[in-house]
């Protein structure tokens, strides 16, 4: 059974190809697959748009990105596409391989400007998060540096954590909505100490890649806010790029760039903790219960009892009825 897919961010409206961008990556735990990420260490350059799939399909989109680019633009030599995954395994027969060639490239012609889907869509489409059914998700942030105006944008592959450990402006919202109320997708069986979860942050600041790189870091403190601890088998990896600066291919021996200083940062590092935060319950409001392989099943957050304990002045109650 299909539940998989794949997401495509296109930076620059899909001319990243020709015109590169300053980003970096940061791991806050290992155990997960970004491709590309030593060329990209190693010059602070993002050269092809990212893709977001499972586990057991990376190289077929990493593939079809060359293709693509093969196919569509003026090559410039050879290209190490940036593609990350999560494991859909639990819903989606993984092993089945149903990711195709047209599937990438229907999601690269799609990819462009507007509102995003979110939830069960694209490389989310069998995620589970918190134990509730999870996904793609999200949101962003407009920040001034004097006169200048800017956008944080961070878009979330979210496939981790413990329910226990949801919380919500503080509030425990994963031990009040427990088993007992909404089943978890694991049935009768252990949870799997396992999961990850995807982040990757734009801007159209003008950054150089260190200061992508710590970027990339805060959204650490977001994924903290919601409940992520970085456990020891799960792939959390975030990538951050900055098109403030023009990069073409032909760019003189002496390229002149723009840049913010360091001291302006800390509105950027708040953008990217709060949209990191926001993306990750985006993706858990938006995704709807899914039934996959062998009949598991992974419940949607309900979001009346959600509402109803945030409204609710004290949660010591609810918890003491959970």
């Amino acid at each position: 059974m299909a539940r998989t897919g794949v997401t495509i961010i296109a930076p620059r409206g899909g001319e990243i190809w020709d015109n590169n961008a300053f980003a970096a990556y940061y791991a806050f735990n290992g155990n997960g697959e970004m491709t590309g990420v030593h060329w990209l260490n190693e010059v602070g350059l993002l050269t092809t748009p990212i893709g977001l799939t499972n586990t057991h399909q990376v190289g077929l989109v990493r593939d079809m990105l060359i293709a693509y680019e093969r196919e569509h633009y003026t090559p410039h030599g050879w290209i190490l596409p940036v593609v990350a995954e999560t494991y859909d395994g639990w819903l989606n027969e993984i092993d089945a391989f149903h990711l195709t060639k047209a599937n990438v490239f229907e999601a690269l012609d799609r990819a462009g400007a507007g509102p995003v889907e979110e939830g069960s869509v694209g490389g989310g489409t069998g995620m589970i998060c918190h134990d509730f059914k999870g996904g793609i998700g999200t949101a962003s942030r407009r920040v001034q540096v004097e006169e200048e105006s800017y956008t944080v944008g961070v878009l979330v592959q979210a496939n981790y954590g413990d329910r226990r450990q949801l919380r919500l402006g503080g509030i425990p919202v994963g031990r009040l909505i427990d088993e007992k109320r909404v089943p978890t997708p694991w049935g009768q069986q252990p949870a799997p100490q396992a999961g990850s979860i995807i982040v990757v942050i734009a801007t159209d600041a003008p950054l150089l890649a260190d200061q992508c790189r710590r970027l990339a870091q805060r959204a650490t403190i977001g994924l903290g806010r919601v409940g992520g601890v970085g456990h020891n088998s799960s792939g959390d990896i975030f990538v951050a790029f900055a098109t403030g600066n023009d990069l073409p291919h032909d760019l003189p021996v002496y390229a002149p760039l723009r840049m913010l200083r360091h001291q302006a940062l800390n509105v950027f590092f708040e953008a990217v903790a709060e949209a990191t935060e926001e993306s990750i319950w985006n993706a858990l409001m938006a995704a709807e219960t899914m039934t996959g392989q062998k009949g598991r099943t992974a419940q949607a957050l309900p979001l009346d009892l959600l509402q109803q304990i945030i409204a609710n002045d004290s949660f010591d109650g609810l918890a003491q009825r959970a």
